[in-house]
């Protein structure tokens, strides 16, 4: 799905060309017909290329993923997910990310009192 929406559109031998392990052709045609079935791309036909393009928004798709993503291995506490994930980045987070993430809690912390 990353390369559908880096590129917009991508037929299977796009998406596996900028795949970093390479998978192979049929895999990544297997894989884009499964997207398809699960309402996630689209094709249109050209020539004998199927070209795919994505149906969910990319953001929608981020937050379903993330929420099943929690669900599945933080029994569905933000939290758990969100403390780990600063525990496993905590050494490689800039100054910037710390402060961006304090105004989040911050903001957050005001909108709940």
């Amino acid at each position: 799905m990353d390369v559908v929406y880096r590129l917009g559109q991508a037929t299977a031998a796009e998406a596996e060309a900028l795949l970093e392990d390479r998978p192979g052709l049929d895999t990544v045609r297997v894989t884009l017909r499964k997207l398809e079935k699960k309402g996630h791309v689209r094709h249109r036909r050209d020539g004998r290329r199927h070209v795919y393009v994505p149906v969910v928004p990319a953001e929608r798709a981020t937050q379903r993923a993330l929420r099943n993503l929690v669900k599945t291995f933080f029994a569905g506490s933000p939290s758990h997910a969100i403390l780990s994930m600063l525990d496993l980045s905590s050494s490689e987070l800039s100054q910037a990310e710390l402060d961006e993430i304090a105004r989040w809690i911050e903001q957050e912390r005001g909108e709940t009192s």
